[in-house]
């Protein structure tokens, strides 16, 4: 699968800010699935009340949390959120993709048209497990990972041009990271452009290593079986 998230933050570096502290946070309450109701629990559906407050920076976790904290704030000091996607974020994925610059957009894709970007998305939510980067409603970044069965599946990930060099392409990774783990994949694996030095960078520092190499492209992967899952599965006390 290909990359274009444009960020040179590597991961480990930032990120999670502690602060933010003070600042309005959203998190999970406690349960055992990890899809249900995610959006209403959050605070980011409809009902924005829902959210409640507290310090991520000093938040030690609980056993029912997710497999990485969902809150975390960009370069900027701006508050956001990375979450599992739902049926009802469709139309803001497309909107975010439709709107991507030509620099934004790698080997082919995301397609250009809009029925071959609804078909691509579809088949990417429909044969593998995605999550989304929100600032407040609008989806501004998105990984996809597929086959969502196989031990070692392939990811795509983009972020909106107006979110690149924010960390938020390094938070996606981290967050990409910890769920693989908790879904017990063996590895992950991905494509990336052979001129994307930042992404590359960005990838080698959380341990990918290069498996294959062709004349535009890259084949990268990563062994799960690395302590950078645990690293970043802690919680945000944990970190520093």
């Amino acid at each position: 699968m290909t990359d274009r998230s444009s960020d040179d933050e590597p991961p480990g570096a930032g990120g999670d800010d502690p602060a933010a502290a003070g600042k309005t946070s959203q998190c999970r309450p406690a349960s055992t699935d990890v899809d249900r109701d995610w959006g209403t629990a959050m605070g980011t559906g409809t009902d924005s009340s829902v959210a409640c407050t507290w310090d991520n920076g000093s938040c030690e976790g609980t056993p029912l949390c997710p497999p990485r904290c969902p809150r975390f704030t960009d370069r900027e000091g701006h508050p956001m959120l990375v979450r599992p996607s739902e049926p009802a974020d469709f139309d803001a994925l497309v909107e975010m993709y439709e709107d991507l610059d030509g620099h934004s957009r790698a080997m082919g894709l995301p397609p250009a048209t809009t029925p071959k970007l609804e078909a691509w998305l579809s088949r990417l939510l429909d044969t593998g497990w995605n999550l989304i980067a929100l600032d407040g409603d609008r989806v501004v970044g998105h990984v996809a990972v597929i086959p969502a069965e196989s031990a070692d599946p392939e990811f795509v990930i983009f972020v909106h041009q107006d979110y690149q060099n924010r960390g938020v392409g390094s938070e996606l990774v981290k967050q990409l990271i910890a769920h693989a783990g908790d879904r017990a994949h063996d590895e992950l694996t991905l494509s990336v452009s052979s001129g994307n030095r930042r992404a590359i960078t960005v990838y080698q520092n959380v341990g990918f290593d290069v498996v294959e190499r062709q004349v535009t492209e890259l084949a990268m992967a990563l062994d799960l079986q690395q302590p950078i899952v645990e690293q970043v599965q802690q919680p945000p006390a944990a970190r520093n």
